[in-house]
């Protein structure tokens, strides 16, 4: 972080609007922010609590978008000339996005003004200081365990602040309401108005996101770690220093005596690494009976139990398949009853959560051929999908295949792991391969790998794979390949929902 002598002071404080709906505010002093990149999911929801806090916000990105016109409709400031004469010079704070480099015009011209210049998880522990933070860590499920929390404490009556890495058109007025709106924020009570922890300051819910260790700049009150995996090893390198990463994450949570408490996962996130000399409460959560928080779950019904500390039981219906999606529902309960929730409510809540954006989304039915939309792009993720889609469609029953678009998402990462993704298919019937999507490698590392390596590993298993390119030619070829009973699944990071989309549209994009 560039720091100027006269850092402005930066706290997060709440209060309650009897005006209109309750609402986050953070205090900059004065100061006037401005955010590059703010049409990034974290940004924009990032912008939407400043300005809801009253702040005059404004912003730049490289390109229009519908985040982009939602911000301007709500009359915050977004230009698209990102030139360093662009940057407003009443502007003493600038934000920016972890996709802007350090390079960009206006940070060089922010640098070259003395401006405090913030990167966006620095401002998101910003907000989380004064506040009930609760922060959702793991290499797997955080998008989805943020969401759905936020939808059972909205429908629990706590009213959290949330921001999510994703759109959710149940996150604004929770799973019980019909009012849907597709967001990836929502602005809360500055009180926690109801349950055991009434009166302490506004929950604020975010991801954890260990990229280039961003959770170390957050302050939480409760957290959750599910999963650890080898992930981002153009930045960690080896396992050994993202479980490193992990353990110094959980000492920046509250201490018990203030409230502090973890949830891990008992088997799968090194919990005993983790969690040696921890000064917050520690439980653990599984499949496992020895775990305090016991998860049960039938995949052919949905039907999630949760067992807590005290050996009471709750239940709910999970509409989103996948013993993934169990747990994740579970550590969002977990971490809801931790503050208080009702939970009758939340298990109700649970069951009428239908998802979020890109996360295991029916996008609709085409000529019989029912098209999903994911975003996974570990080998994990990948497995677990297609296992949920494979046991609860089932495609087979009805003389159907279940077909894979799979876009590898960054070189490194495709190299690093290309031989646990040769063996994340097998619920696969046929993998379509397009150019692995290019995002911040070198182009050193750019000609180490190619689609076509990991077809080739695929085709050595016995996988029905092909490597096609464009996405035009992609669409072509499903016109051709599926029939009716086919399931198709779109995966990845990068813009192949664009094909799922095209394929349901009878067009090429």
């Amino acid at each position: 972080m560039v720091k100027t002598p006269n850092e402005p002071n930066i706290s997060s404080n709440a209060h309650t609007n009897s005006a209109e709906n309750s609402r986050l505010t953070i205090e900059l002093g004065g100061h006037r922010p401005f955010l590059i990149g703010i049409g990034g999911c974290g940004m924009s929801a990032l912008a939407r609590l400043m300005s809801e806090a009253g702040l005059n916000i404004q912003g730049c990105d490289s390109t229009p978008s519908p985040v982009t016109q939602a911000l301007l409709d709500a009359s915050i400031k977004v230009g698209f000339d990102e030139q360093a004469s662009q940057l407003p010079e009443d502007s003493d704070v600038v934000i920016a996005s972890a996709a802007v480099k350090p390079d960009h015009p206006m940070m060089i011209e922010a640098t070259k003004r003395g401006l405090t210049v913030m990167s966006y998880p620095e401002a998101l522990g910003v907000c989380m200081r004064g506040r009930t933070g609760i922060a959702i860590a793991g290499t797997h499920g955080k998008s989805t365990t943020t969401a759905m929390l936020g939808c059972a404490l909205t429908d629990a009556k706590i009213n959290p602040s949330v921001i999510v890495g994703a759109t959710c058109a149940q996150l604004s007025c929770g799973a019980l309401s019909e009012n849907k709106s597709a967001v990836g924020f929502r602005v809360g009570d500055g009180k926690i108005p109801i349950g055991d922890w009434e009166g302490r300051q506004g929950v604020l819910i975010a991801e954890a996101c260990e990229f280039n260790r961003s959770f170390h700049h957050l302050r939480p009150t409760l957290a959750s770690i599910a999963q650890i995996e080898a992930d981002h090893l153009d930045i960690y390198g080896s396992l050994d220093a993202v479980i490193e990463a992990f353990t110094e994450f959980a000492k920046l949570i509250a201490p018990k005596e203030q409230g502090g408490k973890l949830i891990i996962a008992h088997d799968g996130a090194h919990r005993r690494e983790i969690t040696a000399g921890l000064q917050c409460e520690v439980e653990t959560i599984g499949f496992n009976p020895a775990s305090d928080w016991v998860i049960g779950y039938e995949s052919e019904s949905g039907q999630v139990s949760v067992t807590d500390p005290d050996g009471f039981e709750a239940q709910w219906r999970l509409s989103m398949p996948g013993e993934h999606n169990a747990f994740n529902s579970a550590v969002a309960f977990a971490l809801a009853r931790s503050v208080g929730a009702d939970t009758k409510l939340l298990s109700e809540s649970f069951e009428a959560f239908v998802g979020l954006d890109r996360r295991l989304q029916l996008l609709g039915t085409r000529d019989g051929v029912r098209v999903y939309d994911d975003y996974g792009h570990h080998p994990t993720e990948i497995d677990a999908t297609l296992r949920a889609l494979s046991l609860s469609e089932n495609p087979g029953a009805v003389g159907g295949r279940l077909i894979c678009v799979f876009q590898p998402h960054q070189h490194s990462r495709t190299r690093f792991f290309l031989d646990e993704f040769a063996t994340s298919f097998e619920h696969a019937d046929i993998v379509i391969v397009p150019h692995i999507y290019f995002v911040r490698d070198s182009e050193i590392e750019k000609h180490r790998v190619s689609s076509a390596d990991l077809v080739d590993k695929l085709r050595a298993r016995k996988v029905r794979a092909m490597h096609l390119y464009p996405f035009e030619a992609i669409i072509e070829q499903l016109e051709n390949l599926c029939r009716p009973g086919d399931l198709l699944v779109v995966m990845g990071a990068g813009p192949v929902w664009q094909i799922g989309k095209g394929f349901l549209e009878g067009e090429c994009v």
